[in-house]
């Protein structure tokens, strides 16, 4: 099993902390993190762009010109597409973006997701979270202690927190999450899964 080292708030560490090979350590499935980011991006689609048809644009109720005779070619309608104002051709429709990946996919992206932080070494468990008060500066502090500062972060936690989740909002490139918001594009998004021991051992429960 893989061993990872606990720090605390302050970079100091504290605890290493054994973890689960089933959850952690699998093989990485590309296709199946690809699969799964795709999936989440297209869900995430409106889908409400649309361009009017010659049926839709108003206008050109008449021949612009009798069929032969003027020298011009025959037309039917001055809101053809080839018309300035005219209809957009196999132009974009309303549409549904998504499609669905089965759970047992799910959670092999997810466990592949997993194992690539720990692979790259870019994932940290803290043995807890804590500010005092709803200051940017204290998740700044803890950042910096543990070398994070300066890049995209993911914070996960075992339950809600919401003097951290306000003093981190603030920082550009840091975002938390709790045990059960956690996807895939997320984790591979963020340069670091800074993740607390408790929200560990929630991870493991779940995907195990």
């Amino acid at each position: 099993m893989a061993n990872v080292s606990v720090y605390n708030i302050e970079g100091k560490k504290v605890d290493i902390l054994e973890l689960n090979d089933s959850v952690f350590g699998v093989e990485i499935n590309q296709h199946l993190v690809h699969m799964a980011v795709v999936s989440q991006l297209a869900n995430k689609r409106q889908g409400t762009q649309s361009a009017k048809t010659r049926a839709e644009v108003s206008g050109g109720g008449r021949k612009p010109w009798r069929q032969k005779g003027t020298g011009h070619a025959r037309q039917g309608s001055i809101r053809a597409p080839q018309w300035r104002h005219g209809g957009i051709a196999l132009g974009p429709k309303p549409r549904s973006y998504r499609f669905t990946v089965n759970k047992k996919l799910k959670r092999l992206a997810m466990k592949s997701a997993l194992s690539t932080k720990v692979l790259d070494s870019n994932m940290i468990v803290l043995d807890s979270i804590k500010v005092e008060e709803f200051k940017t500066k204290a998740v700044i502090d803890m950042l910096k202690a543990i070398d994070a500062y300066g890049q995209k972060a993911l914070i996960v936690m075992p339950e809600s927190d919401i003097k951290v989740i306000k003093s981190a909002s603030n920082i550009p490139g840091v975002k938390t999450a709790l045990v059960n918001t956690i996807n895939v594009y997320d984790i591979l998004n963020y340069d670091k899964f800074i993740v607390v021991k408790d929200a560990v051992a929630k991870i493991e429960e779940v995907y195990a």
